[in-house]
């Protein structure tokens, strides 16, 4: 369900990603193509969909990692 959220989001922030080609295993920056604004517009829509909020120093390198963290903070 988080991943599923998560592409559609994908697909607002970066419209020409082919999501038919993610998956948990690809990285937000080589395999996405997700450049600095792309990467706070996604902070943004994640925070606002999920109503949780991200550290100053939170970093992701994969789509599993994000999912990870979603679910770890969702949860308290």
């Amino acid at each position: 369900m988080i991943f599923d959220k998560l592409i559609a989001i994908l697909q607002r922030v970066k419209p020409n990603v082919d999501i038919s080609n993610v998956t948990m295993e690809s990285r937000l920056i080589t395999d996405l193509g997700i450049d600095s604004l792309s990467m706070m517009l996604l902070a943004i829509s994640v925070e606002d969909e999920f109503d949780i909020e991200f550290g100053d120093n939170t970093n992701f390198t994969t789509v599993q990692e994000l999912c990870d963290y979603i679910e770890s903070v969702s949860n308290k």
